[in-house]
């Protein structure tokens, strides 16, 4: 790792604590293992991050930039807000299978016994995934389908569907793929 650049070194930090998240059994991650893992010490990793709890705001970043960036393109390309719905659904789900390490960052399992700002950080990504969700329901409204006086609530049982969802892929060790079977639970989720 001594030829690497200071940017590349920062993404092996946070590829490695994402490789160590994935582990099923979700063991307290330690900087010395961290460090252990990448062949360095404790020291060096310190010289790219002031915490661990930078290193897991770094990962929330790339969680933030990666899924609100696919959301924003959902509603620019799908016209309807029943479509716009259950894109975000299906790539809330497949981002997921896909990052399972980030998943445990998702659910608040990695942040427990962190700074507490991480798990506030968190909750407010919940809250924008809300959002955005309300924004689909408002707009599927607007084309017939549903009630304004349910957005909130359709909107919160999304967020709660994807939730759940997100954990039980991580409490059975990365075992049940969060998108298995899910095709007639979002038909039923986005009936009008």
């Amino acid at each position: 790792m001594a030829s690497t650049k200071p940017g590349q070194r920062k993404l092996q930090i946070l590829q490695a604590l994402a490789s160590m998240l994935e582990q099923p059994k979700g063991e307290k991650i330690t900087t010395a293992a961290l460090a252990a893992r990448l062949s360095v010490s404790e020291a060096a990793l310190y010289r790219h991050f002031a915490s661990k709890a930078q290193m897991y705001e770094g990962l929330i970043e790339f969680i933030e930039s990666s899924v609100f960036g696919v959301i924003n393109q959902i509603t620019e390309k799908e016209e309807s807000g029943l479509s716009q719905a259950h894109a975000m659904l299906q790539m809330l789900l497949g981002f997921a299978a896909n990052n399972p390490g980030m998943t445990r960052v998702l659910i608040g399992d990695a942040l427990v016994n962190e700074d507490e700002r991480l798990q506030h950080r968190m909750n407010q990504f919940y809250d924008k995934v809300e959002l955005a969700f309300k924004g689909a329901l408002r707009l599927a409204v607007t084309q017939g389908h549903g009630q304004e006086a349910d957005v909130a609530a359709r909107a919160s049982l999304l967020v709660n569907y994807v939730t759940g969802r997100w954990h039980r892929f991580a409490k059975t060790g990365f075992k049940l793929n969060p998108m298995e079977g899910t095709s007639l639970q979002l038909s039923l989720l986005l009936a009008a």
